[in-house]
């Protein structure tokens, strides 16, 4: 089980050098001696003040329940005394997530190796560095292998492969995207001298098209984990990518609830930008002989001159008004 985190723990920064023993400054030794293996309370042991590993809610859920089914971790974390910590309350160095999951799934008592050399801050740091970074990749087409052998659905769930993921094993094509099985072959594209500029920029926007960050506040960010987990519930699913569907549907079922960001409790514009005209009749589409008698009317009117052309929206505002307050009803722009 690798070591994820949870959105409540933090990451992994090493006791600041003032706060270690001299010799522990001094006596930096090249090659570690061995790890002890040794059982610990996990809720007693010295969390990181700071953690670069994160988890996502659905990751830790995922994480407890394994644990709690196993009874035990089936990987051990790595923990830190150097003479700095007492005996039950080491630094942990690696796991910080595995022993708060065990917390959480009822252990007592689970196995640690415990560095018990003093080390410098930066071997601290970059041992924490690197049981996060070292982790390895998976091969897409042996993972989907070894998937297609879990016929059970709980052991599919306990492998704790998530959405992403489980895309990516639906767009395998095992025979060939295996490193060891894959062929190479040169394309080239050519272009007529007209078209080049057109594809060059295309390319461009393709690469740099994706470069972008968004920045959310975290309250709205735990607010969509709450509204998932009500979905989930509600509908008694756990894909994610269903529970976004089911949210899409109540959203489309309320599309004139957007009325709100354009219209003041008075009825008056808050601003004057273009809206949707789903917001207005509260669906994406129309019937057909519906959209051929508007298309008509836009038609005729456009051509007499009543609207401009390409703005047949004018005609659906004229007739409106019309219907509320009568034939000499006219908007402000048009009046």
């Amino acid at each position: 089980m690798t070591d994820s985190t949870t959105a409540t723990t933090t990451a992994a920064t090493a006791p600041a050098a003032d706060a270690l023993p001299d010799t522990a400054v001094a006596a930096v030794s090249a090659t570690l001696t061995k790890p002890r293996l040794v059982p610990r309370n996990p809720a007693q042991l010295t969390r990181l003040p700071v953690n670069a590993r994160f988890m996502r809610k659905e990751e830790y859920d995922r994480l407890v329940a394994n644990i709690r089914r196993d009874g035990c971790l089936t990987s051990v974390p790595l923990i830190y005394s150097g003479g700095e910590y007492d005996e039950g309350a080491e630094l942990i160095l690696s796991g910080n997530h595995r022993c708060d999951a065990a917390v959480e799934a009822g252990l007592d008592e689970i196995d640690c190796m415990v560095i018990e050399e003093q080390l410098s801050p930066q071997q601290l740091v970059a041992l924490q560095l690197s049981h996060n970074a070292i982790a390895g990749e998976d091969d897409p087409a042996t993972l989907k292998h070894l998937y297609d052998q879990l016929d059970d659905v709980d052991w599919r769930a306990y492998s704790g492969l998530d959405d992403a993921d489980l895309q990516l094993l639906a767009e395998v094509q095992p025979e060939g995207l295996s490193e060891a099985n894959l062929d190479f072959a040169t394309v080239q594209l050519i272009f007529l001298p007209a078209e080049l500029e057109a594809a060059r920029s295309a390319f461009n926007e393709a690469r740099f098209g994706q470069d972008e960050t968004w920045l959310a506040a975290r309250a709205d960010y735990e607010q969509s984990l709450d509204t998932l987990a009500s979905t989930h519930a509600a509908h008694k699913v756990t894909n994610v990518a269903t529970a976004l569907h089911a949210i899409l549907a109540i959203a489309e079922r309320h599309l004139t609830d957007l009325q709100a960001g354009y219209t003041t409790p008075d009825g008056d514009p808050i601003h004057t930008g273009n809206v949707g005209l789903e917001t207005i009749v509260g669906a994406r589409t129309l019937p057909a002989p519906a959209a051929i008698t508007i298309n008509k009317a836009i038609a005729r009117a456009q051509g007499l001159g009543e609207i401009p052309r390409g703005e047949g929206w004018r005609l659906l505002e004229r007739l409106a008004g019309e219907y509320l307050s009568g034939a000499n009803y006219l908007t402000p722009e048009l009046g």
